[in-house]
């Protein structure tokens, strides 16, 4: 098959290895032209354009940063569902044959929906048989930039089913298990869970790591003391060793996690959801970017709670 891909970045372009290991033809497009060219040596194909990507390939796949970057590389001018001459005379005169969007990107699913209709939408309003409708998937995953280089990626999907199966032997190149949890927007719900979870998650950690160091004892047996209990996790072994180690390469900024949770609170208050250990740790990360912290790795969560007094190091 041949596959678009759109933003490889730190879990992109090691979704865009899998795919090339597994024999697929991919076409990579990047609004940082650089890092799709970074590929090319792996045996990837750059295009100028999103709109490219739509008369060339079977299904496109976005891996991008919020919703405003999904909206403008799919209908803005040069976008996948381009028709006009912003797009390029050629794309904008071929047939386009792109037959699903899979959208990897962690954005709100209201934007989703929105987004899907848009799509059908404007497959309506010009002849189909040049720009037909292609199927919606929200996929965002779950696993991290390990889980991405591994291929052991948890995909969360929504859309119509036919879809999602259509795509699932695609998605398996990098995933270990492709869900499908209902119609369009369904995925982008589930990953929202995942990262209340998440984020809470790595919030109490770095409690807990900051107790010990004020209580006197070494933080960095945490994980080998807590090994096999209740409080063990595949996050309390990633993140006590950051929190209390230095010279980790990072595996995302906080400014992501800001994001999502405050998308968290925006679909909590669309849904009349009760979520106070969430909106608390909203506030903790809104802290941690006027402290500076935005660009800093997940574990930064320890840094926020650091004072004067002292603390374990991050």
């Amino acid at each position: 098959m041949e596959i678009g891909f759109c933003g490889p970045g730190l879990m992109g372009a090691p979704m865009i290895r899998h795919l090339l290991r597994a024999g697929h033809t991919v076409l990579v497009w990047n609004r940082t032209r650089a890092k799709a060219e970074a590929l090319a040596a792996e045996g990837a194909k750059v295009v100028d354009t999103p709109g490219e990507l739509a008369t060339r390939c079977d299904a496109v796949l976005l891996c991008l940063a919020d919703a405003a970057a999904v909206e403008q590389t799919v209908f803005g001018p040069a976008g996948l569902l381009a028709s006009g001459a912003g797009a390029g005379d050629d794309v904008a005169r071929e047939p386009r044959r792109v037959r699903w969007i899979v959208d990897h990107s962690s954005i709100p699913p209201a934007a989703t929906r929105e987004f899907a209709q848009r799509a059908v939408e404007l497959a309506v309003a010009a002849d189909r048989a040049i720009a037909p409708s292609p199927g919606w998937i929200d996929a965002p995953v779950s696993g991290g930039v390990g889980g991405a280089q591994a291929g052991t990626l948890a995909v969360m999907a929504g859309g119509a089913a036919a879809d999602v199966d259509a795509v699932r032997p695609l998605l398996s190149a990098y995933a270990a298990r492709v869900t499908h949890m209902g119609e369009v927007g369904a995925g982008q719900t589930a990953k929202l869970c995942n990262q209340t979870i998440v984020t809470a998650t790595i919030a109490a950690i770095a409690e807990a790591v900051s107790l010990a160091t004020r209580s006197g004892i070494d933080a960095a047996k945490l994980p080998e003391a807590l090994a096999g209990g209740w409080a063990d996790s595949v996050l309390l072994q990633t993140f006590v060793p950051r929190m209390t180690q230095g010279g980790f390469t990072p595996i995302g900024a906080l400014r992501t996690f800001q994001k999502d949770a405050d998308t968290v609170a925006a679909t909590a208050y669309e849904t009349g959801t009760p979520m106070p250990v969430s909106s608390t740790v909203q506030q903790l990360l809104r802290l941690g970017a006027a402290m500076g912290l935005a660009e800093a790795d997940f574990s930064a969560f320890i840094d926020i709670l650091q004072t004067p007094r002292g603390g374990a190091g991050g």
